[in-house]
């Protein structure tokens, strides 16, 4: 009987490397709209620099808040291309990582870091750039080393719920997180929503866009619409 909390499970099933690299060139936003505007992380876990960009398999890690040794672990035993996702609590008294870890990520090949969690060295890693990292915050404060915590098991991240090999798609909006029993389906709404957003572009540099939808709704909704101006 393993111990819940105290777990590493060092195998996971990943997705076909051909649909993770199909929804690398995808937006997060237009594939969120198409699992009903959910499976996102919070707006306050974000890329730490702007062009930094993630797609790949999800390795799992649970942590005590503020501890980070079962994410040296994780980094031990991740594949090349696997992004590492941490569910620290939302807690960012204490980092989880530093630029040592990084930089230790890249030379691994893996895909990119994501953590419910802090972040120290802030300037080396941005400076480093070789390996996109996505946090809740900064921080000089440094991690602890003690345990417990979970690998390859069902975690949370910024309020999502990840499974290990879902599919993690991560761009300046943020980060959103495919389950893969449904990636292949999502995938394809995802293309067709992308098809239909370049059409609305045309339709709206040549003046040609309908907003007769607009009216739709606020009819169906009962909203008043008065022609006059308003009086107090």
């Amino acid at each position: 009987m393993t111990t819940p909390g105290n777990r590493v499970y060092t195998k996971l099933t990943r997705p076909d490397p051909d649909l993770v690299e199909a929804f690398r060139c995808q937006a997060t936003p237009n594939i969120a709209d198409n699992m009903s505007r959910m499976f996102c992380a919070c707006s306050a876990v974000s890329p730490v620099l702007p062009g930094m960009r993630l797609c790949g398999p999800a390795f799992t890690v649970k942590v005590n808040p503020g501890d980070n040794l079962f994410i040296h672990k994780a980094l031990d035993l991740a594949g090349p291309g696997d992004i590492v996702v941490v569910d620290g609590q939302g807690d960012t008294t204490n980092a989880l990582i530093g630029e040592i870890m990084v930089r230790y990520a890249a030379s691994r090949g893996l895909g990119g870091l994501v953590l419910d969690g802090a972040i120290r060295d802030y300037d080396g890693i941005a400076a480093f750039a070789k390996l996109p990292v996505f946090s809740r915050g900064y921080t000089p404060m440094g991690p602890y080393k003690n345990g417990c915590g979970e690998i390859n098991t069902v975690i949370a991240c910024g309020g999502a719920v990840v499974r290990p090999g879902d599919i993690v798609v991560g761009d300046a909006d943020g980060v959103v997180f495919v389950p893969l029993a449904d990636a292949r389906a999502v995938l394809e709404a995802t293309r067709a929503i992308a098809t239909k957003e370049k059409q609305i572009f045309a339709d709206i540099e040549d003046g040609r866009y309908d907003r007769t939808w607009v009216e739709a709704k606020l009819r169906l909704a009962g909203t008043d619409v008065v022609d006059d101006v308003y009086r107090f």
